[in-house]
């Protein structure tokens, strides 16, 4: 009786290893869906769903949907509203940005000064409630002075920006603590963006046609909103025992810290290439968005139109995103930036065939081009962006990898506003106005040109890929900075020499 149990109990045993064996799992179209949510879950057991969450919360919704509507409404608001001329328009945009030049000083606030025992959550709260008040100003005043519009403007920018450092500085702690998801986090930020871009160019025409771009504006509380409930939701353990009459000390041996760091060769070399690269890249969108609307030789599409046009181009910039997650991430940083500053150089000429109105002598029309013209920008550009968003994390010193990160950034924001204010510059001398487009052919060519010259420069950036250590670690044993910022008081701030005071 025994035997036959067990026999059958050996019966019951094949079917399950036959069934085993015949839903080995194949990759097919449900993977399309099973994938992300595996990696997302892998993510979240990782580093926290918090973070995952506040991830989305930033750079899906707050700089992702919200930064899009913002773009497509501020770009009518100075065109319709506040009646400017394109170079101007160029002009306050970069003005409006220079909350993330100072992106280190929010970094180092992250890192040295506490609020009630957290380094992060306060940060996001304090940068909701900036976006939500600056963005009701402009929603329900109706004749808000240049002046007062450009300061609420600037301030909604500086809750995204430190909305953004915040982030960043969880990121960069994360890369740290776990060296092998440093390409996932950023593939994670970037793959929120460009989804958050899509959906948020796809109604940003719609909104500011039904409801203008004041009622844009109003819209906009909505992501500010979302930023501060990151503030109460993100884990982040609490500090006991704070003394902050060490807050002065800590500034001073973070702000060593990052000048030491800062004087490496392995650092500042990638930092000046990144710099001229943004900076080469000469930003003239204004002078073309003007050309898109208002011109009678040109395309002059609707609100409508421009929205869904920038819609289906930040497709573009997923498409890149997903290609560097899965194609390109094992190339070293050397030979990846060279192909992608080379493709985003040639693809520019794109827009010289679009202004000199050839695409409708092959029989493409406005619409179809100018959203392929722009998908191919959007994708070259995040191709561009990525491997310096990694490199950069990289370069970060454990204990500050905030305020670094946040140096490093506001580096290459330096180098957008540089671009900015350049292709201001460019449009005005060439006298491009709101109705007057004869030179802006010329513009484009001469952005072309200079696109292509950080080419020559990528001898500045290291040859390692997003594997390798490029802080030297030889260096770093004797080169410790102690500052004392929560229960623990020595958290090594690591440096490049072997002293912060060079001894």
């Amino acid at each position: 009786m025994k035997g036959v149990i067990m026999q059958e109990e050996g019966n019951q045993e094949e079917p399950y290893g036959e069934s085993v064996e015949e839903y080995k799992p194949k990759r097919g179209f449900w993977d399309c869906f099973c994938i992300p949510i595996q990696w997302f879950s892998m993510l979240s057991r990782e580093m926290h769903w918090s973070f995952v969450f506040g991830v989305v919360v930033i750079y899906g919704i707050s700089q992702g949907l919200g930064v899009a509507l913002a773009e497509v409404g501020t770009k009518y608001y100075m065109k319709d509203v506040q009646k400017v001329q394109p170079s101007e328009a160029q002009i306050y945009k970069g003005i409006t940005s220079i909350p993330w030049v100072v992106k280190p000083i929010w970094g180092l606030l992250t890192d040295v000064l506490p609020f009630f025992g957290y380094r992060r959550r306060p940060y996001f709260i304090f940068a909701g409630i900036i976006g939500v008040v600056s963005m009701l100003l402009l929603s329900l005043h109706e004749n808000l002075h240049l002046v007062l519009a450009l300061l609420s403007l600037t301030a909604g920018s500086a809750g995204v920006a430190i909305a953004d450092v915040t982030i960043d500085a969880c990121v960069a702690q994360n890369s740290i603590s776990h060296p092998s998801l440093a390409a996932d986090m950023q593939s994670l930020c970037a793959a929120s963006s460009s989804i958050g871009s899509l959906f948020g160019f796809f109604i940003s025409g719609v909104f500011v046609h039904l409801i203008g771009p004041m009622g844009v504006f109003g819209l906009m509380t909505i992501p500010a909103g979302l930023v501060v409930s990151v503030g109460f939701l993100l884990y982040e353990p609490r500090m006991h025992h704070t003394s902050y009459r060490q807050v002065k000390q800590n500034f001073v041996d973070a702000s060593k810290a990052m000048w030491t760091t800062l004087k490496s060769e392995d650092v500042w070399r990638p930092c000046l290439y990144m710099y001229l690269s943004i900076t080469l890249s000469l930003d003239v969108r204004e002078g073309m968005f003007y050309w898109y609307t208002e011109s009678k030789g040109g395309p002059s599409f609707s609100q409508e139109s421009v929205g869904f046009i920038f819609s289906i181009s930040s497709m573009g910039s997923l498409l890149g995103a997903i290609l560097y997650q899965y194609a390109l991430k094992e190339y070293a940083f050397r030979n990846l930036l060279f192909w992608t500053q080379l493709i985003y150089g040639l693809s520019g000429m794109l827009d010289l065939v679009l202004v000199l109105r050839w695409n409708l002598k092959f029989g493409i029309a406005d619409y179809v081009f100018v959203v392929i013209v722009e998908s191919i920008a959007q994708m070259t550009n995040r191709l561009k962006w990525m491997p310096m968003l990694v490199l950069s994390s990289k370069l970060c010193p454990s204990g500050i990898e905030g305020t670094f990160f946040a140096l490093l950034m506001s580096i290459d924001n330096v180098g957008l506003l540089s671009a900015a204010w350049g292709g201001g510059f460019v449009l005005h001398i060439l006298r491009i106005t709101r109705t007057r487009f004869d030179n802006i052919w010329l513009a484009i060519l001469i952005r072309n040109i200079l696109r292509i010259t950080p080419l020559w420069l990528l001898f500045l950036v290291p040859r390692a890929d997003h594997n390798s250590s490029i802080l030297p670690t030889t260096e770093t044993v004797d080169s410790e900075v102690v500052i004392e910022t929560s229960d623990s008081k020595n958290v090594e701030l690591v440096s490049l020499v072997h002293s912060v005071d060079g001894k």
